[in-house]
C-alpha cells in the first residue's frame, strides 16, 4: 500500500468499524494518504485528532453524512480504527509533535501538511460540485481548517478545539497557526464573500486556551462563531474539567446538553454555508 514518504497509518485491528467508508489513496506532491469517504452532496473534509481515527471520530463522520454531506477523511497519523488509550494517545501525541508537516511550535506559520489538505479540499470539490467544501479540524487538526480558507473552495470551516502552536507564552496562546499573509487572505475572503466562521472549545481546555479565542474574535469580530461550553469545576452539565473533544470523546449526546447543541450548530453551520 501506498503512504506518503514520510508517514505511514496503519491499519488498526479495529479497522472494521471504518468498512462502512470507501477507501482509497490521494497523492499530491510527495504527499500521499489513505482518505476514507462516504456520502452524498456537498463535501466535508474532517480532519481527525489526535490519537487517529477513532470510533468516535468516525461516528461523527456518519452523522455529517446523515445530515446530508459527502465526508472526505483523511488519516493523518494514528492506527485507523484504534480507540483512546493511554499508551496510544501519548504515543501519537508524541510523534505528531516533532514531525516536520505539522510544524506544531510554530507561530506565525501554518503547517505544511495544509498544502496537501487544500489539495484534497479541490479534489473534494471536483468530485462533489456545489457552492464549495467545509472543513472541520480537530486538536492537533483544528487550526487547520482556518488555513485551508486560503482556498476559494472552502467556505465552512469550522474550529473545534484547535490547539496549535503548542507554547506557554502569551504569544503562542494567542497564536492562530497561519502566516500574516494567509491571515490578511482570509479577512478579505471572509469579508468579500460574507463566510463565517465558526469555533468550538470547553472553557476550562487549556490546550486550546481561550486566548486564542480571543484573538480569533479580535481579527473577524461578528463573522466568528464562538461556541464555549462551560467544563468549570461543579459544572451543571457535568463536563469534566479536562474536557477536550467538543464532537467525539467528550460529547455527551443527550437532547438539550451544550455539546449536543454544539454538534447540531455544526451540521446547520454546513447546511449555511454550503447549499443555496
Amino acid at each position: 500500500m501506498l503512504f506518503s514518504k514520510t508517514h505511514s497509518s496503519p491499519l488498526g485491528i479495529e479497522a472494521a468499524a471504518l468498512a462502512d467508508f470507501q477507501q482509497s489513496e490521494f497523492q499530491h506532491g510527495d504527499s500521499c494518504y489513505r482518505v476514507y469517504t462516504q456520502g452524498t452532496g456537498p463535501a466535508v473534509v474532517i480532519m481527525h485528532e489526535v490519537p487517529g481515527i477513532t470510533p468516535e471520530v468516525a461516528g461523527f463522520a456518519r452523522k455529517v453524512v446523515a445530515a446530508g454531506f459527502t465526508v472526505y477523511l483523511p488519516s493523518l497519523f494514528g492506527s485507523d480504527g484504534r480507540g483512546y488509550d493511554p499508551v496510544n494517545l501519548a504515543t501519537q501525541l508524541s510523534l505528531a509533535c516533532i514531525r516536520k508537516e505539522f510544524a506544531a511550535m510554530a507561530r506565525r506559520q501554518s503547517s505544511p501538511i495544509t498544502d496537501y489538505l487544500r489539495a484534497l479540499c479541490r479534489k473534494a470539490h471536483a468530485e462533489c460540485g456545489g457552492k464549495g467544501v467545509g472543513a472541520i479540524g480537530m486538536c492537533m487538526t483544528g487550526n487547520f481548517a482556518l488555513s485551508l480558507m486560503v482556498d476559494p473552495v472552502v467556505m465552512a470551516p469550522v474550529l473545534s478545539q484547535p490547539s496549535l502552536p503548542i507554547g506557554l507564552t502569551a504569544e503562542a496562546r494567542a497564536d492562530l497557526h497561519v502566516s500574516d499573509e494567509e491571515l490578511a487572505i482570509i479577512k478579505q475572503r471572509m469579508a468579500e464573500e460574507k463566510i463565517k466562521l465558526l469555533g468550538l472549545r470547553f472553557s476550562w481546555d487549556a490546550m486550546c486556551p481561550k486566548a486564542r479565542f480571543d484573538r480569533l474574535e479580535s481579527e473577524f469580530g461578528e463573522q466568528f462563531e464562538r461556541i464555549e461550553i462551560d467544563s468549570s469545576p461543579f459544572n451543571p452539565h457535568h463536563n469534566p474539567v479536562y474536557a477536550h473533544s467538543v464532537l467525539t470523546k467528550d460529547l455527551i449526546d443527550r437532547e438539550g446538553h451544550p455539546t449536543r447543541l454544539a454538534l447540531e450548530r455544526t451540521l446547520a453551520f454546513f447546511q449555511e454555508q454550503l447549499r443555496d
